[in-house]
């Protein structure tokens, strides 16, 4: 069995680490290039980096910011946030990240994930999903609906058949984020993470939601998911990266052990 990952999140607006709830009321909390620093010295699996504003913005990925925490840690280094083109997968690509998280410009064009992982492999691909609860009907059968735009745009479309679908465009992984949990440390959406954890065969990463580590446990098992991302629990020194998988092991979960 493979080792369940943990990965913290930097959701990044201007050059700054920040954090909100539910995608709002965002404050300002450090350097993400020290935060990833910290995080890979502490033992993080992997490190996501989210440009957060530049989709609705309209612009460009912080590259010189990429550049900076690529040059600072040697673990896996995912990027997301304003990346509409395959020029700007091999921009990020090649200032050192090692996958590229699309997710507006996927929902709009999605023939950029097969173009993506034509040109650059499978495995360099996540599909970002920022889903909410809207309860079933015939336009939702789930009843999780795929929400862009930061969380400003409800798009219609069904999340259940948006993972599937970018699957079968050749989508690598899935981080899949619940907006009604973001932020709130009250616990990850388990019936959604499960929902497209056991109808996907590419590896999931549960976001939205961790508060401590129960929180954790319960998704890598109920969930069934392949990876947590935290943010809150850590940025605020509540927990450490250490202690999250001393008490993921004890509890016989798989993780990389910290050396």
């Amino acid at each position: 069995m493979l080792s369940k990952r943990i990965i913290p999140c930097l959701d990044v607006r201007e050059g700054k680490t920040t954090k909100g709830i539910k995608f709002k009321g965002n404050v300002d909390i450090g350097d993400p290039v020290d935060m990833a620093r910290i995080y890979y010295e502490a033992g993080a699996d992997e490190i996501v980096f989210y440009d957060i504003t530049a989709s609705h913005e309209k612009r460009g990925i912080m590259i010189d910011v990429v550049r900076r925490v690529a040059e600072t840690i040697f673990i896996p280094f995912s990027v997301g946030g304003g990346i509409r083109t395959v020029e700007d997968m091999r921009e990020v690509l090649l200032a050192g990240a090692e996958k590229v998280s699309v997710n507006s410009a996927a929902v709009k064009h999605p023939e950029i994930i097969s173009q993506g992982a034509k040109a650059f492999g499978n495995q360099c691909i996540v599909l970002g999903m920022d889903v909410k609860h809207v309860g079933k009907s015939e336009k939702i059968p789930s009843g999780y609906e795929i929400v862009i735009n930061g969380g400003r745009t409800y798009m219609g479309i069904d999340a259940l058949e948006w993972a599937i679908r970018a699957q079968e465009l050749g989508a690598g992984e899935i981080c899949l984020n619940s907006i009604d949990a973001d932020g709130t440390r009250e616990g990850y959406e388990l019936t959604l993470t499960a929902l497209i954890s056991q109808n996907v065969s590419i590896p999931v990463i549960a976001s939205g939601g961790a508060g401590k580590p129960e929180h954790l446990a319960d998704v890598l098992t109920q969930g069934k998911a392949d990876a947590a991302l935290i943010a809150s629990m850590v940025h605020y020194g509540t927990y450490t990266i250490s202690g999250i998988k001393s008490y993921l092991d004890e509890r016989k979960i798989k993780v990389r052990k910290i050396t």
